[in-house]
């Protein structure tokens, strides 16, 4: 008997949880209420995201014009003659910034950038006036001055004077080294030298007078042409042929202590 009843209480205690199961899968289910604010908010259009924008290079400054100088202008640099300003550009170097004359050489293809603060100690200068260049061309027509001293040292004068960027310095070498056909023939070194001074001569006469480099070299030459020691020798050239022997032919003041400073 005892055995009967825990059965059956076993059997309620069951049957009373599958109801409860039943019941709680036919209940009905609780209807969700969205709210306006949530229906607005599902609605809405979602942003749409942006990439983030890449940084802005830095923009260079335009500039026209520094120490006088302005840029597509004609410039001479002492050490390589005339060139063309191509830009006025800031670039930075070793932390600095440092604004640059862009100069081109076009005839030797080359580009140089000089700073603009350095344009004074380096002798960068405009081209000359034509009265500046009149006065070179009429030097070609003046007599050759030759030191009697050794070509070692003549060769570094006439250099510095081509590296002088001094026009009527330059026509001075020119006039110095030049060779008609009636005289000797020049040596390399001189030749070398020659041709340089001869190159940067013709070079700023043809841009001043906006003409060609050719041009300006028969203008040079028709000038050395009017010599007084060119072609045929007269009488009173030779004459002074043989003063210049005697040591009358001498530079300046001072030639004949560098005389006597290679005698010893």
């Amino acid at each position: 008997m005892p055995n009967k009843t825990a059965k059956t209480v076993a059997k309620a205690a069951g049957s009373k949880t599958t109801a409860s199961k039943v019941a709680a899968k036919t209940a009905p289910k609780a209807p969700v209420v969205k709210t306006a604010a949530v229906k607005a908010a599902a609605s809405a259009p979602k942003a749409a995201v942006k990439p983030a924008a890449p940084p802005r290079p830095e923009e260079k400054k335009v500039v026209t014009q520094r120490q006088g100088f302005k840029a597509n202008e004609f410039v001479v640099y002492p050490a390589h003659g005339v060139g063309q300003i191509l830009a006025i550009e800031e670039q930075e170097i070793a932390g600095a910034k440092l604004e640059l004359f862009v100069i081109n050489f076009m005839k030797d293809k080359m580009t140089l950038r000089v700073p603009t603060a350095k344009v004074a100690n380096v002798g960068m200068r405009k081209l000359s006036e034509p009265a500046l260049v009149k006065k070179a061309l009429e030097t070609l027509k003046g007599r050759a001055r030759v030191k009697r001293t050794m070509w070692s040292r003549r060769a570094q004068e006439y250099e510095a004077k081509i590296n002088s960027g001094d026009i009527v310095a330059i026509a001075e070498v020119v006039r110095d080294l030049y060779r008609s056909e009636s005289q000797p023939e020049q040596s390399y070194s001189e030749r070398q030298l020659y041709e340089a001074a001869l190159d940067r001569l013709s070079r700023e006469i043809a841009v001043v007078q906006h003409s060609t480099e050719t041009e300006a070299v028969k203008e040079i030459e028709s000038q050395l042409a009017k010599s007084p020691r060119r072609g045929a020798k007269t009488e009173a050239d030779a004459v002074a042929e043989g003063e210049g022997e005697e040591g009358d032919d001498l530079d300046s003041e001072g030639d004949d202590a560098a005389v006597e400073d290679e005698a010893a």
